[in-house]
């Protein structure tokens, strides 16, 4: 996901002028074809997140559009306040960039692993949350972020996803996208780098995936869901606080009668204390097959 999204951003700062990338001195080897193309409009705020934030929102209130970059939890947690009052108070046009979502870098231990993150981010007003199940919904969040500029939070896989769309799909936040087709009865609903476990794990279900959501784009939930006989929500993520409390919440305010059909399939809270690589802390802490 990360080479679509530096592949994109490229494509977009060509078209758009007011484009610019901070990062927090790391991304070597991926953000060079920005760098490099457009070095009036690339800075290296060094091992300093929160000046990073600062700076963002310094040149975003000037007229960029700006992107943060760094690995899940450095541009989240460690720059809490500044992303809260500088950004998103503010409604500026700051895209926080996290690499590594959910337990990508689970092998460089649990000071890296970003399972609290949907929590923190949604909680902002004004934020918007892009979390891209392939490359391909990468291309279109991205797309969507720089046609609509304002707060927003993308959290992306490591590398080496694979695609699970023919082509770019059309997104908007809070809208359910099919990425499988199959029973209806009973689907499975995704969002962010979850999105291959709950392929795998159908059985027979249809896929649906959710790559914008967000405080904001709660209405119309209940609309989608009652479409189906249940639902399971998929993601990375601890439940507490997660995507899949997010839809609870949106069913409680617009139909509660609908809780009944959704179910929650999230990470147990026992991997916040281990180390092992994606796969064998996804399996786990229970998104598996």
């Amino acid at each position: 996901m990360r080479n679509a999204f530096i592949d994109e951003l490229v494509a977009l700062a060509a078209a758009h002028p007011q484009i610019a990338l901070v990062v927090g001195d790391l991304g070597y080897s991926v953000i060079e074809p920005f760098a490099d193309r457009f070095p009036d409009r690339f800075w290296n705020a060094g091992v300093a997140e929160q000046n990073m934030t600062g700076l963002a929102a310094g040149l975003a209130s000037e007229g960029y559009h700006v992107f943060t970059y760094s690995i899940a939890n450095f541009p989240t947690f460690r720059c809490a306040e500044q992303i809260r009052n500088d950004v998103a108070y503010h409604k500026l046009p700051v895209t926080v960039v996290a690499v590594g979502g959910g337990l990508a870098y689970g092998a460089l231990g649990y000071s890296h692993h970003a399972v609290q993150d949907y929590a923190l981010m949604r909680c902002m007003p004004n934020m918007l949350i892009g979390a891209p199940g392939d490359p391909l919904e990468t291309r279109a969040v991205m797309r969507y972020l720089v046609e609509h500029p304002g707060p927003s939070y993308l959290r992306l896989g490591k590398a080496g996803e694979p695609v699970f769309h023919a082509s770019v799909p059309s997104v908007a936040p809070g809208q359910w996208l099919r990425v499988a087709e199959g029973r209806e009865d009973s689907v499975l609903l995704s969002t962010g780098a979850a999105l291959g476990a709950a392929l795998k794990s159908a059985a027979g279900q249809a896929v649906y995936s959710m790559p914008l959501w967000g405080m904001d784009s709660k209405s119309g939930q209940a609309a989608q869901l009652a479409r189906f006989g249940a639902v399971q929500t998929w993601e990375d993520h601890l439940e507490d606080g997660g995507f899949g409390a997010w839809l609870m919440e949106a069913l409680a305010k617009q139909d509660p009668a609908l809780l009944a059909r959704l179910r929650m399939r999230a990470l147990d809270p026992k991997v916040c204390g281990a180390v092992g690589s994606q796969s064998t802390l996804n399996a786990w802490g229970g998104l598996t097959a």
